[in-house]
């Protein structure tokens, strides 16, 4: 059993965390101009997501759910060119948010 740090992260929503990644890291990119710096939330969040995914729901629904993660990082970029930048954000996000719930939150 974690004490401190460790099971506070455990009692948040994954989903939230996803959530947090994706707009915050973009946010971050955005409002600073320093896109590591974003990518650095993003991953930050993508690896306290994971872990959490890992003591719910296994590594099969950890592999799942890193990968759609990444891939939505990776997608919203050919999609923010065609319906814009924050729209494709907030897109990928519902779909993380969504399927971090689904398969590991709502347990």
């Amino acid at each position: 059993m974690y004490t401190g740090a460790a099971a506070a992260n455990e009692q948040i929503p994954t989903a939230l965390t996803v959530s947090a990644g994706l707009i915050g890291g973009y946010g971050v990119a955005r409002l600073t101009g320093i896109r590591p710096l974003g990518g650095a939330m993003l991953f930050a969040a993508g690896a306290a997501a994971a872990h959490n995914w890992w003591h719910k729901a296994g590594p099969i629904t950890t592999a799942t759910l890193s990968t759609t993660y990444l891939l939505g990082f990776g997608l919203s970029h050919p999609l923010a060119k065609k319906i814009g930048a924050w729209p494709s954000v907030l897109a990928v996000t519902g779909v993380n948010a969504a399927a971090a719930w689904a398969l590991a939150d709502s347990h």
